[in-house]
């Protein structure tokens, strides 16, 4: 069943991509985004998202694999995978509009007898009830008669090189049982781990979204322990440090919660079941804590200066990193950014320094100018520097050469050494 696919990816970013790339090994593979400058980046061989190494990416071209902004070039396609964003609107609100569009992109090509496989991340309900009706629209053909449906949660985690993709377990599904075997049976061709196959779609959207609601919930609980320890005088790494030597205790840290996934994929939950009649009330308090963590760490690091005497009126700030993760260039979501809001209330001296971000989309997104290299500070000196984004590199620099005799140092991974920090997270 698997001898003549052809494989077409929608959506060719921090998932699609790799994922693309990775079934290229096996069959032909095409990667579609709609967006011509990245294929253009592409097909030159290199990944913005450094999700697929320049060489592997130049490898998997020169063995056939390509990429188009041209839906007429995956008309001959056999299974489709639909791979784009789920964002949430300014209101929190699940916005499907990337995914209703690739549903239309997907329609206008899909013939009798072929696969739609989605791996975006959604509540239970909207491969079936939201997306499959606009293919059917737009194709004029029938689900589970004249074509067939699949669902497989996307597990990347942005910037590890570790849990790559095809180390990864993936979860499968399928509109009937059949399709559920064949889709269960291509990823299982690819990948080095295996799969889990659910009995049903449904079962598959919710698994995925309880993975990082579950994470969001967790590390709210670190984040209000931080907020307590910190009022106590207590230093929290060392109460978890401590805790974590107990044989079944959940070692994990308090942060800033950004990205595309744990800070958005609750709130499409959060939706869902209110629609049912449920209120989650845990999920929600855990979205309201993290959410307003950026505005925390930056009235924390206020405080500091207080105690030091620093004015915050016209302060220099220095902020290390904002892209929502480290050695990784992506910006969405990330609450670094609140930080920074938070600052611009009393200062206008903010720079930012991340080697990873790209310049011009920091300032297009956000508004927030940021530079790329230490070489624009020279020998400039700051009242504060945010270690906000532990970046490989940043362990590397010794910052206390852009500190002042009186500087506030504060740490929010906890990475930096305590003999040189003020306060951390």
């Amino acid at each position: 069943m698997l001898e003549n696919v052809k494989i077409a990816v929608v959506g060719l970013g921090y998932v699609g991509l790799p994922l693309a790339r990775l079934f290229s090994t096996k069959y032909k593979t095409v990667g579609f985004d709609k967006n011509q400058s990245r294929v253009n980046a592409l097909m030159a061989g290199n990944d913005a998202t450094m999700e697929v190494s320049d060489e592997l990416l130049q490898k998997a071209i020169e063995d056939g694999f390509y990429c188009t902004a041209n839906t007429a070039e995956i008309e001959s396609c056999t299974v489709y995978i639909v791979a784009v964003p789920t964002p949430v609107d300014v209101n929190n609100k699940p916005d499907l509009t990337p995914l209703l569009g690739a549903s239309a992109t997907v329609g206008s090509v899909i013939k009798k007898g072929d696969v739609v496989i989605y791996e975006s991340t959604v509540y239970p309900g909207v491969t079936e009830e939201e997306c499959l009706p606009v293919i059917e629209r737009v194709s004029g053909l029938r689900f589970n008669e004249d074509f067939f449906a699949g669902y497989s949660p996307e597990r990347i985690n942005p910037g590890d090189k570790e849990h790559t993709v095809e180390k990864i377990k993936k979860v499968t599904s399928g509109s009937t049982p059949e399709i559920a075997d064949f889709v269960d049976q291509l990823y299982n061709s690819v990948l080095q781990n295996g799969t889990h196959k659910a009995s049903s779609i449904k079962v598959a959207e919710a698994s995925k979204i309880i993975e990082n609601s579950q994470r969001d919930v967790n590390i709210a609980f670190m984040n209000e322990l931080a907020k307590i320890f910190n009022a106590m005088g207590i230093d929290t790494k060392e109460v978890i440090d401590a805790a974590s030597s107990k044989w079944n205790f959940i070692k994990m840290s308090p942060g800033l919660v950004g990205g595309h996934c744990i800070s958005v994929d609750p709130y499409y939950l959060i939706q869902k079941a209110q629609v049912y009649g449920v209120l989650p009330r845990i999920m929600s308090s855990a979205r309201r804590l993290n959410d307003g963590m950026g505005d925390y760490v930056a009235n924390q690091v206020i405080k500091l200066m207080n105690k030091k005497g620093i004015l915050v009126k016209n302060a220099e700030i220095l902020i290390l990193g904002i892209t929502f993760k480290e050695n990784c260039p992506d910006i969405r979501n990330t609450k670094v950014v609140d930080i920074c809001h938070t600052f611009s209330e009393y200062t206008s001296n903010i720079t930012v320094i991340d080697l990873y971000a790209d310049e011009k989309q920091v300032m297009k997104k956000y508004g927030i100018e940021m530079k790329s290299s230490f070489d624009s500070l020279a020998n400039k000196k700051f009242d504060v520097i945010v270690h906000a984004v532990s970046h490989a590199e940043f362990q590397k620099i010794d910052l206390m050469q852009y500190a002042k005799e009186t500087s506030v140092i504060y740490d929010v991974k906890s990475v930096l050494p305590l003999s040189i920090v003020d306060g951390r997270l």
